[in-house]
C-alpha cells in the first residue's frame, strides 16, 4: 500500500491498536495514502516522529450521562469529546447526537476536522465530540434534560480559548441554546464557547445556511476552473434534507440548476419538476416529519422507500449531505455510467475510499469533504471573532467572507493536486496535502 517504510510500519501499528475502529482506520489510511509523497519529500517528519504524533489525539475524553425522561424513568448514555489536535488554534467541531455514535466515529470527524479547520486558514485545531442519544421521538423537555446533563460533564473541558463545540447530526439550533443555557449558569460565563447559537445571544447570521452554501461555492469554483464549466442547467441529486441538504438545493438552484432528488433515512423523493424547497422547509423545519410527506404536500414527485436508491436516478452533479459510507463501489460506479461529471461531499465522509477513488479515477471531479463541507466550521470561526469584538456582521458580509474562504480552499487544495495528485480531478489528495501541511509545520515550530 505504501512506498515509504516510515508509513507502512506506523500504518501496521495504528491499524492494528485501532482493529474494531473500521471509520477512524479509513479516514486514517485515506489521510496517510494522500500525504505519502509530502512525507518521503521531507525527513524531518521521521525524525521528530511527526506522523505518530499527528495521528494521536492529545485527549479522549468519554463519560457517563443521566438524565430523566417524561415518565420519571432514568436513562443513561455515553458521551465523548475528542480533543484531537490544537497546533493551530483551540480545538473546534461539532457535537453529534446519534445512536450510532461511539469512539471510532468521534476519533475519525476528529481527524477529519483538524485538516478541514486548517484548510479555512482561520485559528482553529480540531476536535469532535457527541453522544449515542437519539433525539428523535423525544419531548423538547426531554432534550433539554439531557443537554444540560451533557454539558454538566463536558464543561469541565471546554472554553473559547480552549475547546469550542457547535451542532453537528442531531445537534440544532434548539440543542445549542439548551446546552449554552447550562454552561453560562454552571460557569457563570458569556462567552463564545459554543457556536451555532441563536442570534439573540451571539449567534452569526448564515450559520444555518454556511455548509450548504459553501458547497456550492466550492463545487461552482472547481466547475469553472477545472471544466469551464458551472451549475446554471445542471441536474442535481442531492442527499439529506437537514440544514446542509437544504441550503445547497437553495443555492445550487440560485446558481442555475435543477434539484430533482432529496432523502432521509427512511427514503427518497424523485421530482422531475425539481424539488419544491418550501414545501422541504416546511416538513423538516416546521413539522419534523419524513420526507414521505412530499408527495402529498407538493402535488407531485414519487417517494421510495430505502435512501440508497437515490444514487440510481441520472445527474450531473451528486452531492451527498446525509451522513458517512453512504457512496459505496456499487454507487459510484452506477453514478460514473448514468454521466456524473462532479460529486461533491456535504456529509462527513459520505463516499467510501473505495468510491473516492472510483470517482477520480474516472476524471470525475471528486470534492472532498474536509474541503467542500467546510464553510459551516469556517462560519463558526466566524461566529467567534464576531463574539470576541462583541459585534455581529450583517449576513451579506458573512457570505461573502465565507465565498471568500470556500474559493481559497479550492485554490489551495487545487495547487496542491496539481503538484501531487493522480489527475486534475483528485482534489482529495490535494485537500489532505494542503491542510496536512499547516498543521505539520505549526507543530514542527513548537517543538515536542
Amino acid at each position: 500500500m505504501f512506498k515509504s517504510n516510515y508509513l507502512k510500519n506506523i500504518y501496521e501499528n495504528f491499524k492494528e491498536e485501532n482493529k474494531d475502529k473500521s471509520e477512524y482506520l479509513e479516514a486514517a489510511e485515506e489521510i496517510l495514502t494522500s500525504i505519502e509523497p509530502v512525507v518521503m519529500e521531507n525527513k524531518v517528519y521521521e525524525d521528530k516522529a511527526l506522523i505518530e504524533r499527528f495521528l494521536t489525539p492529545e485527549r479522549f475524553v468519554e463519560f457517563k450521562v443521566v438524565w430523566t425522561d417524561d415518565k420519571g424513568n432514568i436513562r443513561v448514555n455515553k458521551g465523548y469529546r475528542c480533543q484531537y489536535n490544537s497546533a493551530i488554534g483551540p480545538y473546534k467541531g461539532g457535537l453529534r447526537f446519534h445512536p450510532s455514535v461511539n469512539e471510532s466515529i468521534i476519533k475519525f470527524l476528529a481527524l477529519e476536522q483538524t485538516l478541514k479547520n486548517s484548510l479555512t486558514t482561520l485559528p482553529m485545531g480540531g476536535g469532535k465530540g457527541g453522544s449515542n442519544f437519539d433525539p428523535k421521538g423525544k419531548s423538547d423537555n426531554e432534550i433539554m434534560r439531557f443537554c444540560q446533563s451533557f454539558m454538566t460533564e463536558l464543561y469541565k473541558y471546554i472554553g473559547p480559548n480552549e475547546d469550542v463545540p457547535a451542532g453537528d447530526i442531531g445537534v440544532g439550533g434548539r440543542e445549542i441554546g439548551y446546552l449554552f443555557g447550562q454552561y453560562k449558569r454552571i460557569t457563570n460565563d458569556f462567552s463564545g464557547t459554543l457556536t451555532g447559537k441563536g442570534l439573540t445571544y451571539g449567534g452569526s447570521l448564515a450559520r444555518k445556511e454556511a455548509t450548504g452554501y459553501g458547497l456550492c461555492y466550492f463545487v461552482d469554483e472547481a466547475l469553472k476552473t477545472i471544466k469551464n464549466d458551472s451549475f446554471n442547467g445542471k441536474k442535481v441529486v442531492i442527499s439529506g434534507s437537514g440544514n446542509v441538504a437544504i441550503y445547497a438545493n437553495e443555492k445550487a438552484t440560485e446558481l442555475g440548476a435543477k434539484v430533482v432528488a432529496m432523502s432521509d433515512s427512511n427514503g427518497y423523493i424523485y421530482d422531475e419538476e425539481g424539488i419544491d424547497l418550501d414545501v422541504i422547509k416546511r416538513i423538516k423545519e416546521v413539522e419534523r416529519e419524513r420526507i414521505s410527506l412530499y408527495p402529498k404536500y407538493a402535488k407531485r414527485g414519487n417517494y421510495f422507500e430505502g435512501s440508497r436508491g437515490i444514487w440510481e436516478i441520472k445527474c450531473d452533479i451528486a452531492l451527498p449531505c446525509a451522513t458517512q459510507n453512504e457512496i459505496d463501489l456499487k454507487s459510484a460506479k452506477t453514478l460514473v455510467k448514468n454521466g456524473v461529471i462532479l460529486v461533491g461531499e456535504g456529509a462527513n465522509m459520505p463516499s467510501t475510499l473505495e468510491a473516492a477513488n472510483y470517482f477520480i479515477e474516472n476524471d470525475i471531479i471528486f470534492c472532498p469533504a474536509k474541503a467542500a463541507n467546510a464553510g459551516g466550521v469556517a462560519t463558526s470561526g466566524l461566529e467567534m471573532s464576531q463574539n470576541s469584538l462583541r459585534y455581529s456582521w450583517t449576513f451579506e458580509e458573512v457570505d461573502n467572507k465565507l465565498k471568500d474562504i470556500m474559493v481559497n480552499i479550492f485554490n489551495n487544495s487545487y495547487n496542491e493536486t496539481l503538484k501531487y495528485g493522480k489527475n486534475e480531478c483528485d482534489l482529495l489528495t490535494g485537500a489532505n496535502i494542503a491542510g496536512f501541511k499547516k498543521v505539520a509545520t505549526a507543530m514542527l515550530e513548537q517543538g515536542i
